[in-house]
């Protein structure tokens, strides 16, 4: 049986403003480069990244 198709929903979002050292927008954009991405994409999945990371630690920590 075929899966049916589910319409993802956008989340919200909120314009935060933050400075970035010049090395490392260089050193992302050079990372995304060709490769569709955007800036932001790229933030926003390095900084999910991240927080699944740590909680993977505490729970580690807690073990």
């Amino acid at each position: 049986m075929a899966r049916k198709f589910k319409i993802p929903a956008v989340p919200q979002t909120t314009p935060k403003n933050i400075r970035f050292p010049n090395d490392v927008i260089a050193e992302v954009e050079q990372a995304i480069r060709g490769t569709g991405s955007n800036f932001s994409a790229f933030v926003i999945a390095a900084t999910k990244w991240a927080l699944e990371n740590l909680k993977e630690q505490e729970e580690q920590d807690l073990d």
